[in-house]
Order: structure tokens, then C-alpha cells, then sequence
């Protein structure tokens, strides 16, 4: 008994199954890679490459393979199969790198790599989960990726960086900036654009009116200082802000025992209250009134001096003297 035309249509969702898309073309020519299942009732998208020399077609990764069931599918990919109207299980789409030797993709949260270019499988790579939307970069070195409505990268074997150069968003600038010089240890030296008073706190200098957290902060893992002025007449449309360049150079931490985390809860402690003295904004974080006085002297200190007139020093010989 030959299927009905609907038993068809519905098996074959819409005759959709086994169809090729999602076209990548090498740029000599010689690879493309592509999306397909591997049959006409096969509800499973798989990544090929063909070689259009031979003609010959290579399966390179399959997510059955790799063990990821329907049920382990994150939200973000739900709501990319909702948009695209996909309704296969598998592969949703990939990215590759210029020369197309690499791909990536997303499968149940987490960020693959596949060779196109052998026989190697794909390989999961170390990712904050759930991930989605993963794109080499176009030499292939590193792979970005979303997650948590955030961009993330994920380094792969190749040089790290040394410089950073961006236009960082204006309401989250000084997070960014401090994620980043964490994260990335390699980098010497950057320049970035930034609201002009977000570029005044970076690069402030202690007893300074605009001299507050991110200019501590930012000072633990550099030299800040400001680069230049940017007009808001030069952006079309024209903002309602006018724009700063910071430039900063790396510097060691500052010498003792205390961790970075250590010394910033102090920084977010001596600042939570501005106008009061140490001794009384850190009187919380010590314990007591007397722990924090001792640790101010440990430090060489005066309690009744303010957060706004230490250096990043001075606050790290505080978080040792607290851990003391």
C-alpha cells in the first residue's frame, strides 16, 4: 500500500527532510559545506561538506552521534527553530572561518568545532552553558559565542592578545572594560571609546571629585588615562553625550597577599557611603568598628580618612589587613 500525498507530506515534513541548505563555499572552490538529515524521512539535520572535485559528500558531524536527544534542547535554540520555522531536530545552522577548514555550531547548549578539511569528529570546547550562536573568527583561532545575552569568546590554540582596541557600549562600559582586562591577561595595552564621564572616572586620579570605584578598580589591573575628546557631532544621528578615548597600559597588581576580590570588596565598601570615613563604611565588612581600625593601621591609614583619597595600594593593604 503506497503512503497517501498528506502520509507523505507529514513524514517527510513537508518534503523538507533531506533537502541541502545553508550553503558555505570555500574560496578556491574546491569545499562546500552545507545542511541536510540523511534521507527524505530522516528528522535529524546533519553537517556535510561536499567535494566538488570528486563529488564526493562527507558527513562531518552528527548530532546522534554525539548523544544531545531532542529533550536536552535549550530555549535559545527553541527560539531560533521557532523563528527560521525549523522543524527538524539537529543542527540549526553554523559558522565557519574564511578559509572554510572550520565549522562551529550549537547542540544542546553547548559549542562544538568540527575539522572540514578530515576525518576528525567534532569536539565539544570548553563554553559557559547555555550557548548558542558560536562564530569562528576568520582565522579560526577562536570561536564567539552567545550567552546569558552577553557575547563571550572561547580561546583556541593560538596566540593570545596583547591589544584591545573598541567602542564599548556606553551603559555597561566600565563592566565590560574590567571583564575583559580579567579574562584576558595577555593584554599589554588598548584604547577605548567610552561615555566622556566614564572616561573621566576610569582614568581619575586619587582626591579627585569624579575619583570613585572604577577608577580604583580599573587602576588594579592598569595605567588609565585619558586619550582624547570625541564630539557628538561626529556620529550621525548625533547622540545626546559627548565621548571620551581612555588609553591604558598594563601594570602588576599591587604587591601583598590579597586576592583581587578581596581588595575590590573593600574598594565597594569604602565608597558604598562616600562621605563617611573608613572606619565607618568598613566597619560591615570587618566585623566591628575596632576590626576595621585595626585593619586601617595595619595599612598605615587614618580611620578618619575617606575612600576617594586612597590609591589602589592603599586598599590592598587593607584587604590584607582584614584577612589577617
Amino acid at each position: 500500500m503506497t503512503d497517501s500525498f498528506p502520509r507523505q507530506q507529514a513524514r517527510t515534513q513537508g518534503f523538507s527532510l533531506g533537502a541541502p541548505r545553508s550553503f558555505e563555499i570555500s574560496p578556491d572552490g574546491s569545499r562546500v559545506a552545507f545542511l541536510r538529515s540523511q534521507g527524505g524521512d530522516d528528522p535529524v539535520t546533519c553537517l556535510w561538506v561536499l567535494d566538488t572535485g570528486t563529488g564526493t559528500e562527507r558527513l562531518v558531524a552528527d548530532p546522534a552521534k554525539a548523544g544531545t536527544p531532542a529533550a536536552a534542547m535549550t530555549d535559545a535554540e527553541r527560539a531560533i527553530r521557532e523563528r527560521t520555522r525549523e522543524r527538524a531536530a539537529g543542527i540549526t545552522g553554523f559558522a565557519t572561518d574564511a578559509a572554510l577548514t572550520v565549522a562551529a555550531f550549537a547542540l544542546a547548549g553547548r559549542v562544538y568545532l568540527a575539522d572540514l578539511t578530515g576525518d576528525a569528529a567534532p569536539r565539544a570546547i570548553p563554553a559557559q552553558v547555555p550557548a548558542f550562536d558560536p562564530r569562528p573568527d576568520p582565522a579560526g583561532q577562536r570561536v564567539a559565542y552567545v550567552c546569558g545575552g552577553a557575547l563571550r569568546v572561547t580561546d583556541l590554540p593560538g596566540p593570545p592578545p596583547t591589544a584591545l582596541v573598541a567602542n564599548l557600549p556606553y551603559n555597561v562600559s566600565v563592566p565590560v572594560l574590567l571583564h575583559l582586562l580579567e579574562l584576558l591577561p595577555s593584554l599589554r595595552h588598548g584604547l577605548v571609546m567610552v561615555q566622556a564621564e566614564v572616561a573621566d572616572r576610569l582614568a581619575a586620579p586619587p582626591g579627585s571629585r569624579t575619583y570613585g570605584v572604577p577608577s580604583v578598580k580599573a587602576a588594579w589591573f592598569a595605567d588609565v588615562r585619558r586619550a582624547g575628546s570625541v564630539g557628538r557631532s561626529v556620529f550621525w544621528p548625533a547622540p545626546n553625550v559627548d565621548s571620551g578615548l581612555v588609553a591604558w597600559t598594563h601594570r602588576p597588581p599591587p604587591p601583598g597577599t590579597a586576592t583581587r576580590e578581596q581588595v575590590f570588596r573593600v574598594v565597594d565598601a569604602a565608597f558604598a557611603q562616600r562621605r563617611k570615613t573608613l572606619r565607618s563604611t568598613l566597619k560591615q565588612l570587618a566585623g566591628s568598628a575596632a576590626a576595621a581600625e585595626a585593619a586601617l593601621a595595619h595599612a598605615g591609614v587614618d580611620p578618619m580618612a575617606r575612600g576617594e583619597a586612597l590609591h589602589v595600594e592603599q586598599f590592598a593593604a587593607i584587604a590584607e589587613g582584614l584577612a589577617a
